[in-house]
């Protein structure tokens, strides 16, 4: 089974710097999953690593993602329809957080990679009672 991420996961598994970072790199290699994002964190992931670490580090992140190391799961109407009832529901949800949680639900999948405990952890979907956040 796949294991789903966010932004943060994905942006603190390049930034040595980050808080996250030493907690996501174990987490991931211990659970050797295969990683899973929506196709609407890259530019988020994207932007952050260029900003914030420079132009490699982006670069890599695509990079990554050409090897296959990053499988990327494209939206699908219905999941613009979730997203939508989401983010009525939930108003403190951004679109990158509510298309994770869309994505979650289709692929019924209770366990999120995610470093926003804080959003995530408020909203209840339709196949999980209550969401395993990692790490």
């Amino acid at each position: 089974m796949p294991l789903l991420v966010d932004t943060g996961v994905l942006y603190a598994l390049a930034d040595r710097r980050d808080a996250w970072h030493r907690h996501v790199v174990a987490y991931v290699q211990e659970s050797r999953q295969p990683l899973l994002a929506p196709v609407t964190i890259l530019p988020e992931v994207a932007y952050l690593l260029r900003e914030r670490i420079g132009p490699e580090a982006e670069h890599a992140f695509v990079s990554a993602i050409a090897r296959g190391e990053l499988s990327v799961e494209p939206l699908s109407t219905r999941d613009w329809t979730r997203i939508d009832a989401l983010m009525a529901t939930y108003p403190f949800l951004g679109l990158v957080d509510a298309t994770v949680l869309a994505v979650a639900e289709r692929l019924k999948l209770d366990t999120i990679a995610t470093t926003d405990r804080r959003h995530f952890h408020a909203v209840r979907l339709a196949h999980a009672p209550a969401l395993t956040l990692v790490p």
